[in-house]
This record gives C-alpha cells, structure tokens and sequence, in this order.
C-alpha cells in the first residue's frame, strides 16, 4: 500500500513539473519588447572631471566640499600665488627697464643723426675748397673719414635702439607668462557639475597635475547600452529613445541617440557559426536632453541601473510609435516628482 503511496506522489510531482514547464514555454507571458522595438541594460552615466593645477604648488584654499553643485566660471580652488608675484613685480621692474632703455637709445639715434649732418656739412664744404684750389685735399679727406665714421656710428645708434624696442618685448612677454600663470593658480569649473571628491587639502604641496578635485559633469548625462548586430544597424543617431530606471519604472525619460559604434565588439577571433555572429554586439550612446537635466539639477545623480529603448527602422523608413507604457515622456511629468533621482 505504501508502494502504491509512494508512485503516486512521484507522478503527481512529475506532472506538476511538466505542467510547470509547458506553461514557462507556452502559456508564460513573453518577456521580449514589442515588435519593432529594442532595449538594452545599462546606467545613467556622466563624464568624470578631474581639477589640477596646471604648475607644481601649494594649495591656497579650496572652496567647495564634496556634493556642491557648480556652475560654469564658479571658483573651485586657488593655488599659493606668492612667488609668482614676487616674479611679476621683477618682471615689471624690468619692462619699464627696458623701455626706459630704448628712450636712452632713441637720444643716441638723434646725436648721430646730429653728427652725421655735421660730418657731411663739413665734407661738402671741404670738396668746394679743395675743387677751388683753396683747401688742402688733407683736409678733404679727413672730412670724408668724418662723414663715414658718422654714418657708421648712426647704424649702431639705430641697431642699438631696435635691440633696445625687441628687449621690451621679450621683457614684455616674460610678465604675461608669469601673469597667465598667476591665473592658471584659480582653477574653475567648465560647466555644471558636482564635486565627488575632494582629495587635497588647504596647505598640501601638490605637483603638476596632481589632483584637487573630481567633477560628475552634469552636461553630459547619458546612458550606454549594447544591442546585437542584427538590431543596431536599424538604429539613427538622432531618433528619440527612453530611458526608463529601476527607481522609477512608471516613468520615461526622453533621450536622444547621439552614438552607435560602426564597430562591433565582443568579437571573437573567427566567426564561423550562426550563433558566434549573433553575439557581435554594438555600442550605443542615449542622452538625456541638457535641458531637461538642468531643469532638474537637484535631483539628477548618476549610477543607477534601468533600460534604455529605442525604435528600430522599418523596410519602409518609418518608425513605430511609441507603446503606452512609455509615453508620455517625462517632459509631461511635475517638477514635484521624483523623476531623474538616482542612486549613487
């Protein structure tokens, strides 16, 4: 009797484990997107930017703490400037040096000129004598020597005041690079952005390019995904995508598709199977409208896994519309909700 017992249990939880089967194969709703339609996995991403002085320095003050926003021109840290602009006081000192220099050389120019006048008002004036048989040719040629020892000394003079004008220059150029290093001590912020790190202190010696700070630019926001080789090509940059997050699954954020790799990857050395090509895949690059992140600064952080979708081109150019589910976009959606909040 307990035999009996025993293999009807067996088949009973044989059958329930075929009819749990047929139903996942038959019955189970299909988790795949609707005709037309593709989407892939990813997270909302922003590009990293990293703050560093430009010079080898000591940090002056830094005036902003991990998680302030910032905008476009906003002081983010500011280097020791003091030897700098000991360095700018001496290179003043010697601009007005130099040009103090040239006024010295252009009075040289003017007295040669003078001379020079005199030496060929003398020469002429001992040609007429000597041509009148009334003034030595002595005379005549020593007039001469004077003309062109006054020329001579001219040249220099002008020579002189030229090296003089292009020592003013250089002199010049010499203060605006210590100036522009000066400026290069401020560092800004390019854009909107928030700080995520801030990895030097006030005081701290850092060398060329050592880091101050890290940004999460927040003009850029967008998300990568990859769809296979056989979807890709069906995909425009320009189009309309929606990026729709784990945090916030009713809803939809717009985007636009501003990358689709021309390159496949996850390639493997030889393709030689129908199903190794299936597994060439393609990057692809949604973002979400600056405006639109803007509008939400406060609340847009980046990290968060969801969906991006996108709508594939049909054999007559045309585009599907987009399915209830993921309209309307969230441009439609009160500021109040809690769109775009993402983990970080």
């Amino acid at each position: 009797m307990s035999r009996k017992i025993s293999i009807a249990i067996v088949l009973i939880a044989l059958a329930g484990f075929l009819g749990f089967g047929a139903w996942t194969v038959l019955l189970k709703p299909s988790d795949l997107p609707p005709e037309g339609f593709a989407r892939g996995n990813g997270r909302i991403e922003a590009d990293l930017i990293d703050i560093s002085p430009r010079l080898a320095g000591r940090v002056a003050e830094i005036r902003v703490r991990e998680g302030d926003l910032v905008q476009s021109g906003d002081v983010l840290a500011v280097m020791d400037t003091a030897e700098l602009r000991a360095q700018l006081a001496r290179s003043d000192a010697a601009v007005a040096s130099a040009k103090a220099g040239v006024g010295v050389a252009a009075a040289h120019v003017v007295e040669a000129r003078a001379r020079l006048a005199l030496a060929q008002s003398e020469q002429t004036r001992a040609e007429t004598l000597t041509e009148r048989n009334v003034g030595s040719l002595q005379d005549r040629d020593i007039r001469r020597t004077e003309t062109q020892v006054a020329e001579a000394g001219l040249t220099a003079a002008e020579a002189t005041q030229y090296a003089q004008e292009r020592a003013v220059e250089a002199e010049a150029a010499s203060r605006t690079e210590i100036a522009a290093r000066i400026e290069d001590a401020t560092l800004y912020a390019s854009g909107a952005a928030r700080v995520l790190y801030r990895l030097a202190q006030p005081g701290e010696v850092l060398g060329s390019g050592g880091k101050i700070l890290t940004l999460v630019s927040l003009e850029d926001v967008y998300m990568e995904f990859f769809l296979p080789a056989s979807e890709a090509p069906r995909v425009r940059i320009g189009d309309e995508a929606r990026i729709v997050a784990d945090i916030v699954p009713d809803i939809a954020i717009p985007a636009t598709v501003v990358f689709v790799s021309p390159q496949a990857q996850f390639t493997p050395k030889q393709v030689e199977t129908l199903t190794e090509r299936e597994n060439l895949m393609f990057r692809v690059r949604v973002r979400i409208p600056p405006e639109l992140v803007a509008s939400r600064i406060n609340q847009v952080k980046t990290g968060v896994r969801g969906l991006a979708w996108v709508r594939l081109v049909q054999a007559d150019g045309s585009l599907p519309e987009w399915p209830a589910g993921l309209t309307p976009p969230l441009a439609t959606v009160s500021l109040a909700a809690p769109a775009m909040l993402t983990k970080p």
